[in-house]
């Protein structure tokens, strides 16, 4: 006869569930619903942005300026917001070498994005200006290296866009790369080639925070407190 701890429940009792004792039958559609539940959500998240009028139709506009002024690179909606990628390619010279001074094409080109820039800034879309350069090293009396020129490039495209278009400077920032981000190297693409397409400006535009901010006063605020 086995023995029976104290106070223990006996094995054989109802309460007491069995190793590999099968769950409800309820529970198999209960679990496949909840995992559905989280895809769909995952999925809407991802489409946002695409989902989104204002850029689909900055998207369009962007393209076309792009067209108009015959310019390398590619537009594309990603879950954060919109990605614009200008490419020298060669024969659109942006600054001039080893400067960070704009182009007069440069200019054309930011006169022709600025409107729609200018409407996605009025919805609260926040744009980072990114430069980028090739892999040519570069040491001058006003540039040590790429990671300056790409950060004084960028800079410069943002001041040109505040000074004659007033864009609000809080939806807008500067930030460099040098070469850290060189686009891959095709296999039958010469050197000269893969260097012109990584001297380019990069417009991240994001979508705007959608979380609830308090309308209440300062004054009311601390009435509170």
């Amino acid at each position: 006869m086995p023995l029976k701890s104290k106070d223990l429940i006996d094995a054989s009792d109802p309460r007491v569930a069995q190793i590999g004792h099968p769950a409800p039958p309820w529970m198999v559609n209960y679990a496949d619903l909840m995992t559905e539940l989280v895809c769909f959500y995952l999925i809407l998240y991802a489409m946002s942005a695409s989902l989104s009028k204002p850029i689909q139709e900055a998207k369009k506009e962007v393209e076309e300026t792009m067209k108009q002024e015959d310019v390398a690179g590619d537009v594309k909606i990603t879950k954060d917001g919109l990605v614009i990628s200008l490419q020298e390619q060669g024969y659109n010279v942006f600054f001039e070498s080893g400067s960070s001074e704009l182009s007069d094409q440069m200019k054309r080109i930011l006169d022709g994005l600025a409107p729609t820039f200018q409407k996605l800034a009025e919805r609260n879309h926040d744009m980072i200006v990114e430069g980028h350069t090739d892999d040519a090293p570069i040491r001058s009396a006003k540039f040590e290296s790429n990671w300056e020129l790409s950060t004084a490039r960028a800079t410069n495209v943002v001041k040109y866009l505040l000074t004659k278009y007033q864009y609000p400077p809080k939806h807008i920032a500067a930030i460099g790369y040098g070469d850290n981000k060189n686009l891959p190297r095709q296999p039958d693409e010469d050197q000269v080639a893969w260097r012109s397409r990584n001297r380019r400006v990069v417009f991240v535009i994001k979508n705007p925070d959608q979380a609830p901010k308090s309308q209440s006063p300062p004054e009311a605020q601390e009435k509170k407190k």
